[in-house]
């Protein structure tokens, strides 16, 4: 199941990124990038879109979708427990199962800079 939050933002303008381009294209193909989100969520539909146009403009391709429902304030859905989601969206980049970048929701940041950066260090 794919998230519609993910379709990415036309408008976002990559010539505007440089930075997270290059970090985004120097990942190669055997990365995988996951994401926790949900359609009904307010941050998610506010963030994913330029995430999405990020990973598209960079060429990422291996980008799995997890979706997340909610049920007394508690999340759950695929991999949620697997990878300790508490907040979405939740991105993570991985490369042959090591953790290379995390995004939580609660950054002051956007997720494509921010987890550019992580990538950069």
């Amino acid at each position: 199941m794919s998230l519609k939050t993910m379709e990415p933002n036309p408008a976002w303008d990559p010539e505007s990124y440089p930075d997270v381009l290059a970090a985004f294209e120097a990942l190669g193909d055997d990365v995988t990038v996951r994401v926790w989100g949900a359609d009904w969520c307010g941050d998610c539909r506010g963030q994913l879109p330029d995430f999405a146009a990020a990973l598209d403009a960079a060429g990422v391709q291996n980008v799995e979708h997890y979706p997340v429902e909610r049920e007394d304030g508690e999340k759950y859905g695929p991999k949620v427990e697997e990878y300790g989601i508490e907040l979405i969206p939740t991105i993570v980049i991985e490369r042959d199962g090591e953790e290379l970048a995390r995004f939580v929701e609660a950054e002051r940041v956007e997720p494509a800079v921010y987890l550019a950066e992580q990538l950069r260090d």
